[in-house]
């Protein structure tokens, strides 16, 4: 594979000039079968090169175990990229945003009191150094200086919208460098931060998505000399829970990326194609209020969640033949999607009866916190007996994000994070009742200040300004649902209690697997599961009101999916899955 080099009037690639047509595309938000599709569809649009962040948080789980197999198999990426003739930004972090749970860092560096994230800290410097060795050692083959896809490699990112410690970022290059990344290194900030997050020696970019000929003359202001890149350039936008699907019209997106193009500058769309925040693995924003990030990651992209081409799509191609040779193939067509219909949901199992059986619970004096647990994601189930009976008032110092009250099992409330929610009154029928938290970690807060976001109830528990001690904290990650004892529902479940109905798929060729959209009309709120592959979170705060179900997750014969329902259970008890997906108004 040709070498990228920097020169003062832009990029060449083995001597020859070059224009970096990049687009984001996760491979840890995209069923790892679907990766060729993508990647093609990415060459089809006229890119030469893709984009992915690396979530430190789900290679390196816990400190002594580190996975890049299966659905993180990172090195395949790679070489499918490559074999499609692409070549690759690599931006491994530490820190990524992008969205993502605690934007990527791992949980358990929270588990240390006081510990300060994307700074000198030397207990986080020592944990990426040993992230930055096992990540990069196998994936040096792949850079460009060694044959491979890799042309680039980020350092952190957006480093300049928290801080301005210039020897920290040069820490992390130095690691680079020692294990062996030997291609051009580069930051990205948005133009106010290009100052206070470069990199002397190092190629800066700049994140954008409008006013192009603007914030490119920001970038040169601070880098007179170098190729304009943005490294970031906004097509669409993220969706929170409670607001709207957020889209962006394709022509006046297009007529800025013309723009850009226009200059000379190199781009990098974000997204090409968004994908989905499987499972738990959405984020957050918190400025001043708590919002979680939605399951989908469409993001309206050129792509959409399904790997479809969008009207962007055609737009950007018809741009991008304008400065370059874009493939003869035509459009990919929309693919087929299954329509199922309506899906029984027959059997049930009571969350709290089966906690026991999806954790072991830990005493303590006080309430432990999901990183003091060990805990990444799901819930935990905090509980205490009460002293005597009467009407009480309960506050809780931090709810991080949302917990559900019972009193011996029954529904009391709700206390949300995100409405500043800390007390409720209630009546405590008899001395010696149990009173059950069940605390959701709705996404770790992926930008600013409030990564540090400790999840459970890190603060104080009071009854009538008293302190509550002696709880019991039980860890349910959910992470597999096989302990589950499900029998048939003959009565509505009270409180949370996961729902199980099969369908069935013949092997037939009138009926090829495809992707699907599962429908929650009537569910409240909670997670699915299809076949034991975790689709997300759903809510019926919106906007999102399908979750996306890829292809690959379904099989022949009998079929299972799952809800957790934290509240009350849709009469009747069924799903639907159809041909088309529903994001929500895009209007508030």
């Amino acid at each position: 594979m040709p070498v990228l080099q920097i020169d003062d009037d832009g990029f060449r690639l083995d001597g020859e000039p070059f224009r970096l047509l990049s687009g984001g595309l996760h491979y840890f938000r995209v069923h790892p079968a679907q990766w060729a599709d993508r990647l093609r569809k990415a060459r089809l649009m006229g890119l030469n090169t893709v984009e992915t962040y690396v979530p430190w948080n789900l290679h390196q789980p816990r400190p002594d175990r580190f996975h890049m197999d299966g659905a993180l198999d990172l090195p395949a990426f790679l070489d499918l990229a490559s074999a499609e003739g692409l070549h690759v930004l690599l931006r491994p972090g530490p820190y990524i945003c992008a969205e993502w749970e605690g934007g990527g860092l791992p949980s358990w560096l929270l588990a240390e009191p006081g510990i300060r994230l994307r700074t000198r800290d030397p207990r986080f410097l020592t944990a990426v150094d040993d992230y930055f060795e096992r990540l990069l050692t196998p994936l040096v083959p792949y850079l460009a200086t060694r044959g491979g896809p890799v042309l680039a490699v980020q350092v952190e990112n957006e480093y300049g919208a928290y801080g301005d410690d210039t020897a920290y970022l040069e820490h992390l290059a130095a690691s680079l460098r020692r294990i062996g990344v030997d291609v051009p290194l580069f930051t990205c900030d948005q133009p106010a931060d290009l100052e206070r997050g470069g990199l002397p020696g190092v190629l800066a970019t700049a994140n954008f998505g409008s006013r192009s000929a603007e914030n490119l003359a920001a970038l040169r202001a601070h880098r007179p000399a170098g190729p304009l890149l943005s490294s970031e350039f906004w097509i669409g936008w993220f969706d929170r829970w409670g607001g709207h699907h957020v889209v962006r019209d394709p022509d006046p997106a297009a007529r800025e990326l013309d723009e850009l193009l226009a200059t000379g500058a190199s781009v990098n769309f974000y997204m090409f194609h968004g994908g989905t925040n499987f499972g738990f693995t959405n984020g957050a924003n918190d400025k001043h209020t708590y919002r979680p990030t939605v399951t989908s990651y469409d993001y309206d992209a050129p792509l959409d969640e399904a790997g479809d081409p969008t009207e962007k799509f055609t737009a950007f191609r018809e741009v991008i033949a304008k400065y370059a040779s874009v493939p003869a193939e035509p459009v990919p067509a929309r693919a087929r999607k299954l329509a199922l219909g309506a899906v029984e949901l027959t059997e049930s199992a009571g969350l709290l009866a089966c906690a026991p059986a999806l954790g072991d619970s830990v005493a303590s004096r006080h309430p432990l916190t999901m990183e003091e647990l060990g805990q990444d994601f799901g819930f935990v189930l905090y509980e205490t007996a009460l002293p005597a009976a009467g009407p009480v008032l309960l506050e809780l110092e931090q709810v991080r994000d949302r917990a559900q009250v019972f009193l011996d099992g029954r529904p009391v409330g709700v206390l949300e994070r995100e409405n500043h929610e800390h007390a409720i009154a209630f009546t405590v029928p008899r001395a010696g009742s149990v009173l059950g938290l069940l605390v959701e970690n709705q996404g770790r807060v992926n930008y600013g200040p409030g990564i540090h976001d400790r999840k459970g109830l890190p603060g104080t528990v009071t009854l009538d300004g008293t302190e509550l001690a002696g709880w019991t904290n039980r860890p349910l990650p959910l992470t597999s649902l096989d302990a589950l004892d499900f029998a048939p529902t003959t009565a509505t479940p009270v409180g949370p209690a996961f729902h199980r109905g099969t369908f069935e798929l013949g092997d037939t060729a009138s009926r090829p697997l495809a992707d699907t959209f599962l429908h929650l009309d009537g569910w409240t709120k909670g997670n699915a599961w299809i076949n034991g592959f975790p689709l997300g979170r759903y809510w019926s705060r919106g906007p999102q009101r399908s979750l996306y179900v890829p292809g690959p997750v379904l099989r022949r014969g009998t079929n299972e999916v799952v809800l957790l329902e934290l509240h009350a259970a849709h009469r009747p008890r069924t799903v639907d899955f159809r041909e088309t997906h529903d994001l929500g108004p895009t209007e508030e």
